[in-house]
This record gives structure tokens, sequence and C-alpha cells, in this order.
């Protein structure tokens, strides 16, 4: 890359062109957790959900700003889960972001908070995708950090939209009909969709695999305690994978 395109604008666009087919494949996500979300519905039989108001669901996309934690948090607040069983599975779901600020570190070393803050909360597993590829080129720009800047802002923007949307689509929705309509088990299947692609060891196909199962032992559990057992147990699991392998003499 030439120098001359080594700008604040030339960066920050880039990195907006860079994550436009991510924003796009994030489009069903944010629809459908938006819809899902406000809709209410039978979550059993006899038991109503607890619906989300679209303000809630909007500030979740707008201040939470975690995807996959979001349609886990809204379908526990729908369950009446307790808030510590909310707030803690929420937070195992997003550990993996330690992984990508340790990867992204060495590249951001010595910035100011006023840059790091905003970088932090935009990181989301797309923006890390584009970024890490951006920093680890040849080239000397000292810019890059525009260029996650502006794939972050273009994320977050597409990711408000996008669940307004399926606010509103889902407001246009009777909570009767969402059963009938598989809207709830739609939420399932789009979390699994973005579950897969991160399958790409060993390890974490056993902590899945783990957890699936753990999920399902534990399902009868109050207080749906039985998500976070399962989550603890894909987490033993993952680790235990992982240092049977470093056992394993290579050659």
């Amino acid at each position: 890359m030439h120098p001359s395109n080594w700008t604040r604008r030339a960066e920050f666009v880039r990195g907006m062109r860079a994550i436009v087919p991510l924003v796009i494949g994030a489009a069903p996500f944010g629809i459908i957790f938006g819809a899902v979300a406000v809709s209410g519905g039978v979550v059993a039989e006899g038991e109503t959900a607890h619906q989300l108001s679209p303000l809630a669901v909007q500030s979740m996309s707008l201040f939470v700003y975690a995807g996959a934690s979001q349609f886990i948090a809204a379908e526990l607040v729908r369950n009446a889960a307790a808030v510590l069983v909310v707030i803690f599975t929420t937070l195992i779901v997003n550990l993996r972001h330690t992984l990508y600020s340790a990867s992204l570190a060495p590249y951001l070393h010595g910035f100011p908070q006023r840059w790091l803050a905003p970088l932090a909360f935009g990181l989301t597993d797309e923006v890390f995708v584009v970024s890490i590829a951006r920093y680890q080129q040849a080239d000397s720009s000292p810019y890059k950090h525009w260029y996650q800047a502006g794939a972050a802002v273009l994320m977050y923007s597409g990711w408000q939209f996008f669940t307004l949307i399926g606010i509103l689509a889902g407001r246009s929705i009777p909570p009767e009909q969402v059963a009938r309509l598989g809207l709830s088990f739609a939420a399932t299947v789009t979390f699994i969709g973005m579950l897969i692609p991160m399958l790409q060891s060993r390890a974490l196909l056993i902590s899945a695999a783990a957890a699936g199962a753990a999920s399902v032992l534990f399902y009868g559990l109050p207080n749906r305690l039985g998500l976070l057992a399962a989550a603890l147990v894909g987490i033993a699991a993952g680790v235990l994978a992982e240092r049977a392998k470093a056992r394993v003499p290579h050659g």
C-alpha cells in the first residue's frame, strides 16, 4: 500500500468497506433478535414468556452490543431466569473477547484511553476478523486503528438498524402466534448458526458437545440454572481437552 494512502480518512473508509459483507451477514441475526426479544409468546405449556419492551431490546443492542450474548440474555429474561444467572452466563459467552484483546494489544500498546475504550466496546467477532488482518499487513501506516474504527462504526450502526427492523416486525405479531410461527425456535437456530463457525479445533468441539449434553441433563434445574451448569461443564471439558493435547508428544 502506497504511503499516500496512509491517512485517517482513507483507513477509516477502507475499514468500512472491508466490513460490509459481514454487516450484511449479520442482518438476519439482528432482525431475528429484535423480533424474538419483543414478541413474548409461550415458553412452556401454561407458562407465558416475559415480554421485553421495545426500548429495552433496542437498549440492549445500544449498550450491550454482543450478538450471541444478547440472544442468550433475552431468552433467559423471557424465561424469568435469576439475574445472576443472566449476568454470569453472558459473561462466560463473552470471555472469548479476552483472546481478541490479547491479540490486538501489541498493535494498540501506548494508545490513550480515548481510543482504547471505544475500540474495545466496538470489538465484535466480525470487527476483530477484519482488523487483525489489517494490523498484520506489512506496511507501516500509523493509522491502522482508524481502519478498525471504520469497521466498528459501520458494524455498530448496522446492528442497531437490524435490531430496530426486528422490533417493528416482532411488534406486529400477536404474542399467541409466536409459538405457532416458531420465532422462539428461530433464535435457537440462529445462535447455533453463529456457534458452528467458531468450532475450529478439537477442544472447542468437545466443549460444545459437553455443554450440549449437560444442558439436556440439567434442564430441570430451577431458575434456568441448567444453562449455567452447562456453561461450566463446557468450559471444563474444553480446558481438559487442551491440557490433554498439550501432554501428547509431538513428532
